[in-house]
């Protein structure tokens, strides 16, 4: 792989981090008028909706497949998908949001744990520096620089549950690195969507108090172009991308940039009309700094060519 596919596969998956970090305040205003478990079903159904018209008009072929294969792509975007949403937004109404994203920000850590775990070999160090810097970055803007918020977490049921989605997220991506070598993207991140739908349509039916289409038939225009974007930006364009960067970078490389997410989110809440203080503008900083310093040239290499640009000249 050359240097400019990597460099184009990392700013894929920085347009897919603003992507998912976007949803966030963009989602809690649409919460206004929907319920969570509708939110996140139409975010599905519309994503599934796309993908199947398009596989339909491009006429894409899916391979042939084992039982077990299918067996094995559907499980993996039934766990890994469905069951983070489930888990997310079930956990948050027992513990607070700095909770729940602070676990959410452990995604990379433990996506990289069950890559070495697979592979039996430790993480490098430039992966460790990267993950130790990212998240220091992540914190700081989710704690807003007050540190003392760490020392008085509690783990309730609720930050349980959010724990069981961040590792079902970060398996679903480790998985999905060896299901893309005999399923193509489109039609995967496809079934991921349909699978989705599908968990979180079954607990739509399972909770009296939810009404996916006669809540969206209520619903402001603003609220419908909300979910429309959620679930076409926010999801279709989101995973697509998402899985392209795992299948050119790997699976703990790709889970590095999850750290962006919270970023983009506090970004698009300035966007709209939301204070950011300068903590989380440093918060940012760090972040970026994480992911991009173990990955510019060593200064020895830019000594090196310096000499031979030199050499060459005389």
């Amino acid at each position: 792989m050359n240097t400019t596919s990597i460099w184009k596969a990392i700013a894929l998956l920085i347009l897919c981090a603003f992507f998912w970090g976007s949803t966030f305040p963009i989602g809690k205003d649409a919460l206004n008028e929907v319920s969570a478990l509708t939110l996140v079903f139409w975010r599905f159904g519309i994503a599934a909706i796309c993908l199947g018209l398009y596989l339909k008009a491009t006429r894409a072929k899916i391979p042939p497949l084992s039982g077990k294969q299918w067996l094995w792509a559907t499980t993996v975007s039934a766990v890994g998908i469905g069951g983070l949403n489930l888990c997310l937004f079930t956990g948050l109404e027992y513990t607070q949001a700095t909770n729940g994203s602070l676990i959410m920000a452990l995604s990379p850590l433990v996506t990289s744990f069950i890559a070495c775990v697979a592979i039996r070999a430790l993480p490098r160090k430039g992966q460790v520096f990267s993950l130790v810097v990212s998240l220091s970055g992540v914190l700081l803007v989710i704690t807003d620089g007050q540190w003392d918020v760490l020392r008085n977490l509690n783990f309730n049921q609720g930050d349980q549950m959010i724990f069981t989605g961040m590792f079902a997220w970060s398996a679903y991506t480790f998985f999905s690195q060896g299901i893309g070598r005999w399923m193509p993207v489109i039609p995967y991140t496809f079934l991921g969507m349909l699978s989705g739908a599908t968990v979180i349509g079954v607990m739509c039916a399972m909770t009296p108090n939810v009404h996916p289409f006669g809540e969206v038939i209520t619903a402001s225009p603003i609220t419908v172009s909300e979910l429309l974007y959620i679930g076409v930006l926010g999801t279709v364009a989101g995973y697509l991308l998402w899985l392209n960067g795992v299948r050119h970078l790997g699976s703990a490389n790709a889970a590095l940039f999850f750290n962006f997410v919270p970023v983009f989110a506090v970004l698009t809440a300035f966007l709209m009309g939301q204070a950011v203080s300068q903590i989380q503008v440093l918060g940012i900083a760090i972040v970026v700094a994480g992911l991009l310093l173990p990955r510019l040239p060593h200064p020895g290499r830019w000594r090196l060519a310096l000499s031979h640009a030199q050499l060459k000249r005389h």
